[in-house]
């Protein structure tokens, strides 16, 4: 009998710190197999995604709609479910809420981004966009990196607000600040979560700081502006989270950077000679893109399928 998780039993099963050290070890597993997700845009600009994966043991297909429009229907702007399969049988292991996997999985990855790549983990850390990714990285830098300041800005004040009052609620100490720009000088760890329909940060980040943007994955969005990107090119290191982002890196691909050229996340853990080559000065900022890829989601029922083991 499968496992039907609540978004709830979901998040249980998938603590931040734990995910993101599958992550790193499906990133060093031969077995792996993603093949390319199907997007497939939807009338009124949303848009369906299809994405398998499957390792030596474990099988998924995630099956979400991603509707920018929701935020103003009071709706989520992801819906969906991920199910799980066992490779030998073919039986259904489990069903995990789409949205809060998508949520989990993707702060998981910029936390280990951030522990193999950050120079400073002592913050203060910006988070730009108050919404599910921005709550989402919150706890997880603060869960697995030890992060307690924490700035929010967000072009809505009662989002900000509401993200503040939660980091507070967990012991944090947060505030709101109105203009992310004016302060990214201030903030050595900077999280960018908008829903990236428009340039949003168009300040360099300090030399020593850490940036994950997460919002734009398909090339159509941005929240970095091209001069920055450009710039932090030169002066910084630039690293992706697949090689998918070779063709869905907005920010990137719309500053006219070849994404191709640059290290992934696979590089930097595995050391790999593409990582070595681009290995990042002593005081250049590090620019985190990510885009998002099945595989983090196989990560994500690899932690469910050993929870269930360990229960039998």
């Amino acid at each position: 009998m499968s496992a039907i998780l609540t978004p709830e039993q979901t998040a249980q099963a998938l603590p931040y710190a734990l995910l993101a050290s599958e992550i790193e070890a499906l990133l060093q597993d031969p077995s792996v197999l993603v093949p390319p997700r199907i997007v497939q845009a939807l009338h009124g600009g949303g848009s369906l995604f299809v994405m398998p994966a499957a390792d030596a043991r474990v099988a998924i297909t995630k099956l979400i709609s991603f509707i920018p429009g929701n935020a103003q229907r009071g709706l989520p702007t992801i819906q969906g479910d991920i199910v799980v399969f066992d490779v030998l049988t073919g039986q259904r292991l489990g069903l995990l809420d789409g949205p809060t996997v998508t949520a989990r999985r993707t702060a998981a990855v910029s936390l280990l981004a951030a522990q193999k790549l950050a120079a400073r983990r002592d913050g203060p850390m910006l988070i730009v966009g108050a919404g599910v990714q921005g709550k989402a990285h919150l706890e997880a830098f603060h869960q697995g990196l030890g992060v307690q300041d924490f700035w929010v800005a967000s072009r809505h004040p009662a989002s900000a607000n509401a993200l503040v009052a939660h980091a507070r609620s967990l012991g944090l100490q947060a505030r709101r600040v109105d203009d992310p720009n004016a302060v990214l000088s201030d903030c050595p760890l900077v999280a960018s979560t908008t829903p990236a329909q428009e340039v949003v940060l168009t300040t360099t980040p300090r030399n020593d700081a850490f940036v994950t943007a997460v919002g734009a994955f398909t090339p159509r969005m941005l929240e970095w502006s091209a001069e920055v990107c450009q710039h932090l090119a030169r002066i910084g290191t630039l690293v992706v989270d697949t090689r998918d982002a070779d063709h869905e890196a907005g920010d990137l691909l719309q500053a006219g950077i070849d994404v191709s050229a640059l290290p992934t996340l696979a590089d930097v853990v595995g050391q790999t000679a593409r990582w070595q080559h681009a290995h990042p000065p002593p005081d250049g900022p590090v620019f985190f893109k990510s885009c998002g890829w099945a595989g983090w989601d196989l990560a994500a029922a690899r932690c469910m399928a050993q929870a269930l083991a360990r229960q039998h």
